[in-house]
């Protein structure tokens, strides 16, 4: 009889930890999915009212730049950042594509002397906002107009000291 109670007991706290699961796991997709419809909605209200290039637009993201921060002991520091172009249309993204290498290495030239002589580090910290701002005119000057390239997207910035 006891052994019959505790495989009882065991049975019911089983069968309510499982369906416990059950609904919790299905409320929160259902939750989320939800979530990612309005959230995709009020991305796609904010283009149609005037966003950026009627509404529709691409990222074309660049592979990782590394810049060495060289002082008068040497290499102080590392700085990695990964950088995402956004522009208008595909005929625009394809045109940043065949650019790439151009935009990296006009992007790795000017942060390496504006890193290196501190213009966009206060206190040992980058000042993100300066540095988009420098790489929003170097792409439009690579680019040849300002059509091409809506923002530079700044997706990863890290500082390693060595």
């Amino acid at each position: 009889m006891r052994m019959l109670i505790i495989a009882l007991v065991a049975v019911l706290v089983l069968g309510g930890g499982a369906a416990g699961a059950y609904f919790y796991f299905t409320q929160e997709a259902e939750a989320s999915s939800g979530a990612d419809e309005h959230e995709q909605k009020l991305q796609e209200a904010k283009h149609d009212e005037g966003g950026h290039g009627g509404g529709s637009f691409e990222f074309v993201e660049l592979g990782p730049l590394v810049l060495p921060i060289v002082d008068n002991n040497g290499v102080s520091q590392t700085i990695s950042m990964v950088v995402a172009l956004e522009v208008a249309d595909s005929a625009a993204a394809s045109k940043v594509e065949k650019y790439e290498p151009k935009l990296k290495d006009a992007f790795i030239q000017d942060m390496y002397g504006v890193l290196n002589r501190h213009a966009a580090l206060k206190g040992g910290v980058i000042q993100v906002g300066e540095i988009k701002q420098r790489l929003n005119k170097i792409s439009d000057r690579v680019m040849g107009d300002e059509d091409t390239v809506q923002d530079v997207l700044l997706q990863v910035v890290q500082q390693r000291p060595i």
